[in-house]
């Protein structure tokens, strides 16, 4: 067990770099999103679809999520609840312009990370002897998420001129990347299931994925003090 904690902390090392630009936008694609005008379905559904795919803290959140599912039905239900959170609060925080601390909402991101790996330690049931709901969680968290995109574009000011539209292609961009990103998580880990070691390094990865929340989130928190 140490053996394999030890391996764990080490991958962790290694993936620093990559969780702590988990959830940014590159300076091309910033640029292009600024400079657009009109309506430009394609290439904001590709945005989206990159974003998603690119975005290690959704999908941190997400392997969580169906780490332990094995119903096509269950995984199905989980991840709808999740897309129905964060497309509710994407286009509410774009076209109300609600203005929330990017730095606050990805740390509240990470410790989504946290939480579901906890969840799946059966760490609440053994620490407070309750059990919380996990669609109703899923669902809060992917509000959070939401936000969380929908603070990026609201720092890029984009024109108003078929901002409908694109929002839209955005969005479906984003379900497109998470389908695309979930099937390939979900072939591994069905494969994994299989495997003697799935059994061995379950409780591992997850404390990995904990460790990958903490980190997440302290360093969203450090940036957000750092900005006062």
């Amino acid at each position: 067990m140490i053996r394999i904690l030890k391996n764990n902390l080490i991958l962790i090392y290694l993936l620093i770099p990559v969780f702590l630009n988990a959830h940014g936008v590159t300076t091309g694609d910033q640029g292009y999103i600024q400079e657009i005008n009109g309506v430009n379905f394609v290439p904001f559904m590709y945005l989206g679809a990159k974003h998603m795919v690119t975005g290690y803290d959704h999908l941190l959140f997400l392997v969580g999520v169906i780490f332990f599912l094995y119903r096509l039905n269950d995984i199905a239900i989980y991840v709808s609840l999740f897309a129905v959170g964060h497309s509710s609060t994407l286009l509410l925080g774009v076209f109300a312009d609600i203005h929330i601390n990017a730095f606050i909402i990805d740390a509240i991101i990470g410790l989504s990370v946290v939480y579901k790996a906890l969840d799946n330690l059966g760490a609440f049931q053994q620490w407070f002897g309750v059990q919380p709901n996990t669609k109703i969680s899923t669902l809060i968290f992917g509000l959070f998420h939401g936000f969380g995109l929908a603070a990026k574009i609201i720092e890029f000011e984009m024109d108003s001129n078929g901002l409908f539209t694109n929002l839209i292609s955005f969005n479906i961009g984003v379900e497109i990347g998470q389908l695309l990103a979930l099937s390939a998580i979900l072939i591994l880990i069905s494969y994994w299931r299989k495997q003697p070691s799935f059994l061995i390094y379950a409780y591992s990865t997850n404390i990995v994925l904990m460790i990958s929340g903490f980190i997440l989130t302290g360093y969203q928190l450090f940036e957000y003090f750092n900005s006062l």
